[in-house]
């Protein structure tokens, strides 16, 4: 069995679905129906029965998954383990983030590792707005703290280490900043503004929604490529923005209100680093975050830190 067969026979039997299965291995759907066939020949029977609405293993499928998935994970294991043994515990290493907030858990882990292990040096560094994975894959990150989901073939990630609600930034002027808080459902009377068209399909399913819960259609206006940028449309009145809650904290300025998102999932965030290479010191930094994360957690939820401040907006708004 080739390597490209069998990453693609265990993705699809956990995501049971070829356009995200294709998005995460970054190949064409037809792409993946030819690996799957391949694999099938070689099998001698169906893995997967596959219709216009769903995807289901068969049961031949199900055992070929259940024989071969700890071996797959085991042998990623062991290359972790032998990336680690090859690596000390010093050196450089660059971390990530994409949010103040995210920034100020990394830091925190960085500070922690700075005494355990004085002779790693850690540099902390902001992940652009539009290109969330970029760096990482270029090498210019060991490891990022990033909102999540992240569903890249090449990238590999640990736990939500912690959530946040979402929120809308949007104009202070607009008849909807009068409110205390906003549904999913109202973004069909504004317009969102746009990131770039190259950014992650589900980065932007996540971050720019083209329906209402009713099916009523999102407007979708400029496209920005940083969020000071954004907000300063914003607040001329040129469209609007989901963010992460404490972005009313550490952004707030005239003419930008920031209203809860009352019936949206919040974001969640955790961390990512390049496949295979979850090792040495990248895996030393994502055991310092979950720890802290760990211990936080039992201090205060981590979300009471995404709760918009009132004096942070121009109406006043609080959490339902």
């Amino acid at each position: 069995m080739e390597r490209e067969e069998l990453e693609c026979f265990l993705l699809l039997a956990e995501e049971l679905h070829f356009g995200r299965t294709a998005e995460r291995m970054r190949l064409s759907r037809a792409r993946v129906s030819q690996l799957v066939q391949r694999l099938e020949r070689r099998v001698g029977g169906r893995l997967f029965d596959r219709t216009s609405r769903r995807v289901e293993l068969t049961a031949l499928g199900g055992q070929l998954y259940a024989d071969l998935a700890p071996h797959h994970r085991g042998i990623r294991s062991a290359l972790d383990r032998a990336v680690a043994a090859a690596r000390s515990h010093s050196g450089l290493l660059h971390v990530g983030f994409t949010t103040p907030l995210a920034g100020e858990h990394a830091m925190r882990a960085a500070d922690v590792l700075r005494v355990e292990h004085p002779g790693l040096r850690v540099e902390i560094c902001e992940v652009p707005f539009a290109d969330p994975y970029g760096p990482l894959r270029r090498g210019d990150f060991d490891v990022q703290l990033t909102d999540f989901p992240a569903r890249e073939a090449d990238v590999e990630g640990g736990p939500v280490l912690f959530t946040e609600t979402r929120a809308l930034a949007l104009p202070s002027q607009h008849p909807l900043a009068q409110r205390e808080f906003l549904d999913l459902e109202d973004l069909g009377d504004l317009t969102l503004l746009s990131l770039p068209a190259d950014t992650p399909g589900h980065w932007l399913d996540e971050r720019m929604p083209r329906h209402t819960p009713s099916g009523r259609p999102v407007h979708h206006g400029l496209e920005v490529t940083s969020l000071q940028e954004a907000l300063t449309l914003v607040s001329g009145g040129r469209g609007a923005l989901i963010v992460a809650a404490h972005t009313a904290a550490y952004f707030a300025r005239p003419g930008v209100t920031y209203l809860p998102l009352a019936d949206a999932a919040p974001f969640g965030y955790g961390l990512m680093w390049r496949a295979g290479e979850g090792g040495g010191t990248v895996g030393l930094f994502a055991e310092t975050a979950r720890r802290l994360a760990r211990a936080t957690r039992d201090r205060e939820p981590l979300s009471a830190a995404g709760e918009i401040p009132p004096k942070a907006t121009a109406a006043t708004a609080r959490a339902r």
